[in-house]
């Protein structure tokens, strides 16, 4: 079974929570496991359009559970209780990862998928990084919409 890591903001623009519930929507209809941090904003619109089409949504928790505030609605949760450091065990869980807008936890997650390398990384709008000249530093793939970031998976 493929599986693919979809990271965003907590505090998404709501353009992001469009193109995250997409991205769920499209991936499961494609049969992958979508895997998320489990929590509000892009975490919850993406496990939302996955969940809508019969999709297997894993989040994986910063905490220990029992934190308040905004959860995904997934099918499984991994609880960690390792906080940001969980990021390294949700890209290195995914067969591709999908990151949806831009916060400093999203760039984490996408730094960690580009080191760990052998896998596509894609950027749904967000941050892009810079060397010290201005120029983009190749490797990940920028895309403008949910179906652009599909086909970049090739799922």
């Amino acid at each position: 079974m493929v599986q693919v890591a979809v990271c965003g903001p907590a505090a998404a623009t709501d353009v992001e929570l469009t193109h995250a519930r997409r991205v769920g929507e499209l991936l499961a209809e494609r049969g992958v496991t979508v895997l998320c941090g489990g929590g509000g904003g892009v975490m919850a619109a993406v496990a939302a359009g996955a969940r809508s089409r019969g999709g297997l949504v894993i989040g994986v928790r910063p905490d220990d559970g029992t934190a308040p505030g905004p959860a995904a609605d997934v099918s499984a949760t991994v609880v960690t209780n390792m906080g940001q450091a969980r990021n390294a065990i949700l890209v290195w869980s995914a067969d591709a990862v999908i990151a949806v807008g831009g916060s400093w936890g999203t760039v984490s997650e996408v730094a960690l998928a580009m080191r760990r390398g052998g896998i596509p990384v894609v950027a749904l709008g967000g941050w892009r990084i810079v060397d010290a000249t201005g120029t983009p530093v190749p490797g990940v793939r920028h895309v403008t919409t949910p179906e652009e970031a599909i086909g970049a998976i090739g799922v």
